[in-house]
């Protein structure tokens, strides 16, 4: 956040897929809207996966019998995760969203090999809810893992959480809306976080350094990332949702026309199809063989390493004088705010509310300077007003170009020639 510019407050972004309440400011604490109230405890389906050394991975056991899981079994069992003793896993199936707990235990038989694989997942039409039952998930596994077989838990917690179907429940009932990004507000943000431990934007940043500003970029041009990692995969998918937290904008009227950052978390082989028809999502994956499928992205993060295949998206990549001068500003803040909080307290809330906050200022600046100088007289954006917006007049011009296509803002570029400025 510039030195002239105060700490937002929290409002809510754009309407995504959920309607949005009515904006609270800071007085309102202790309402809830209701919106947020119907989504708690809607769990539709849970399920025991489990690797037999003949067939594969497969699901071993679920609730509603009838549910389509098709594809489950891979998506809560990460490829190449035998090479580990335990992982958690979000990811999307259909219209839903699931989060796995994975656990590998060493056994005395010829018959497993050595090894018991299993995982153990809920299904829910909300992200937002699911990191809730980690620990409950994380004991089911070693659970499932040393008593096979026995349910009666994982029956006790469907039949007190269970969402309702609607009418049709099975193979294909998985109509309900779809939350992608949780509206945001002061007093619901733990109910926004995934965050298991908390912190989970803080690494990200410090994991990808001044990167961060080449992702942000690419997250707000509603680009199809990619995130490869070998396993473990559940803090990649927290990188998938730190990413899309990076586009956050709260001004009305911004983005309507532009396609959600969709959180698809882990992918694979079997989700080619679907990619293949996504315009804008963020998703990461184990599996090497997503770098050759290069019409399935538009940026591949091969961990720390950002790249895209796109010529005119190559400029993005390198990281700016003003991309400098942001991140700094970035750790500034956070150094401020931990010297500002006792030494032996838990600052990971606040940095979350930072770096969050931090980004949505930083769009929401970006989209006003755009839209008043769309609404003046001469509809010309100057080198100043790049400034103004924390850009680089030169370094940035190809972002804004993309950017005012892509939000159809109507303004002429006139920061062509270096000289004059």
């Amino acid at each position: 956040m510039a030195d002239e510019a105060p700490l937002l407050e929290w409002a809510e972004p754009p309407a995504v897929s959920a309607p949005v309440p009515v904006p609270r400011r800071p007085g309102d604490a202790g309402a809830v809207p209701a919106a947020l109230s119907a989504e708690n405890d809607q769990i539709v389906a849970v399920f025991v996966v489990t690797f037999d050394p003949r067939t594969g991975n497969l699901v071993e056991w679920c609730l509603p019998r009838d549910i389509d899981l098709e594809g489950v079994e891979f998506k809560s069992m990460a490829s190449g995760s035998h090479r580990i003793q335990s992982d958690f896993i979000y990811f999307r199936k259909g219209h839903y969203f699931g989060l796995a707990c994975f656990a590998n235990m060493p056994v005395e038989s010829q018959l497993e090999r050595g090894a018991r694989m299993k995982s153990v997942g809920i299904l829910s039409p909300s992200y937002t809810l699911l990191y809730r039952y980690m620990n409950f998930l994380e004991n089911q596994v070693q659970n499932q893992l040393e008593i096979p077989g026995y349910y009666s838990h994982l029956e006790a917690f469907y039949e007190d959480k269970k969402g309702i179907l609607l009418p049709g429940t099975g193979s294909h009932a998985c109509q309900q809306p779809v939350h992608w990004l949780p509206s945001i507000h002061r007093y619901m943000y733990p109910e926004m976080k995934i965050t298991h431990p908390a912190g989970c934007m803080s690494q990200f940043i410090k994991f990808f350094g001044e990167q961060i500003l080449v992702l942000w970029k690419f997250a707000l041009l509603r680009k199809r990332i990619l995130i490869f990692s070998p396993p473990p995969v559940g803090v990649v998918c927290y990188r998938v949702y730190c990413c899309c937290c990076l586009a956050n904008v709260s001004l009305p009227g911004i983005g309507g026309t532009v396609p959600e950052s969709k959180p698809f978390f882990y992918v694979n082989v079997a989700d080619i199809e679907t990619l293949d028809t996504e315009v804008s999502y963020v998703a990461c994956t184990t599996e090497r063989i997503f770098e050759e499928k290069q019409d399935l992205y538009d940026v591949y993060v091969d961990n720390q390493n950002v790249k895209t295949h796109h010529e005119h998206l190559q400029p993005l990549l390198k990281v700016n004088s003003a991309d400098k001068e942001k991140f700094r500003r970035l750790n500034d803040q956070r150094q401020m705010l931990l010297y500002s909080q006792d030494f032996d307290s838990d600052c990971s809330s606040g940095e979350e509310d930072l770096f969050i906050l931090f980004f949505m200022e930083l769009n929401n600046r970006i989209f006003q300077t755009l839209l008043e100088v769309s609404s003046s007289q001469d509809r010309t954006l100057t080198a100043d007003h790049a400034r103004s917006m924390g850009l680089d007049p030169q370094g940035d011009r190809g972002f804004l170009m993309d950017l005012l296509e892509l939000y159809g803002i109507d303004v002429m570029l006139v920061i062509d020639n270096p000289c004059c400025h």
